[in-house]
């Protein structure tokens, strides 16, 4: 048995009328880079994976996102498409792997793009949640998860790498995981049709009563520039991929 700790990170569309809804809504975020640790049963390190993706849905990075991991087009139009880089990931893990990840996040977005793409699910779907447990480590108070640039912190692990990249925020997983790591965790199983199901049956939002709210909080029109900020945050918000404590993903 082999632990795979792997990071993601992500592109999304810069607007609402670069992408169609129907792609939004199948694949709202599209995996740029997968980076990978492979500990054996006694956490020695025996294999590393680190490999951008060549965008096929949001064809130009946004700039948020940019910012955030000095990914740029540049480098992502060097890389190969998703299919063959999760061949390749495929070929990395094996069927005896337990997935260890920073919050469930990044199983959801992987199995969405592998959906999105047509491609065969991991027969493993076995997978710890290394935030979940740090925050029960560190004995945080219940609702609340642990960032993984705290938790960093608060072990004193080395700052030698960056944050905000797939590779480096997996190195910086496994670091945190062979401290907490007990015989009282176990691996649990990931089910890969929830994500599918929960899309069937999630409630619209009304984006136009958000807008409202907001309105009504500053006692003045949102402008269009305004009310495209109000939307992407608020979809990004929900993701909890860059809340900082409280969230079940996140960078920091």
């Amino acid at each position: 048995m082999n632990y795979i700790i792997y990071d993601l990170e992500f592109n999304q569309p810069r607007s609402s009328k670069s992408t169609s809804k129907e792609e939004t809504k199948k694949c709202p975020f599209e995996i740029i880079q997968i980076g990978a640790i492979k500990l054996d049963e006694s956490f020695n390190l025996i294999g590393t994976f680190d490999k951008l993706i060549k965008p096929t849905i949001y064809t130009s990075i946004h700039p948020y996102i940019q910012e955030l991991t000095n990914i740029d087009m540049n480098q992502l139009r060097k890389a190969d498409y998703f299919p063959k880089v999760y061949n390749d990931f495929l070929k990395f893990i094996d069927e005896s792997s337990i997935f260890c990840v920073w919050g469930k996040v990044d199983l959801k977005e992987l199995f969405r793009n592998i959906r999105y793409h047509e491609l065969n699910l991991p027969v493993n779907m076995k997978y710890i949640d290394v935030q979940n447990h740090t925050t029960k480590h560190l004995k945080f108070t219940k609702g609340f998860s642990v960032g993984l640039e705290r938790a960093v912190d608060t072990f004193k692990i080395p700052l030698d790498k960056e944050f905000h990249n797939a590779f480096n925020d997996a190195y910086y997983t496994s670091k945190i995981f062979k401290i907490i790591y007990n015989e009282n965790i176990t691996p649990e199983t990931y089910d890969a049709n929830r994500t599918a199901r929960s899309n069937s049956s999630k409630q619209k939002v009304d984006i136009n009563a958000l807008f409202m709210q907001f309105e009504k909080m500053y006692c003045r029109k949102m402008t269009r520039h305004e009310k495209k900020i109000i939307k992407l945050a608020y979809m990004m918000g929900k993701t909890n991929q860059f809340t900082i404590d409280n969230a079940k993903k996140t960078h920091d």
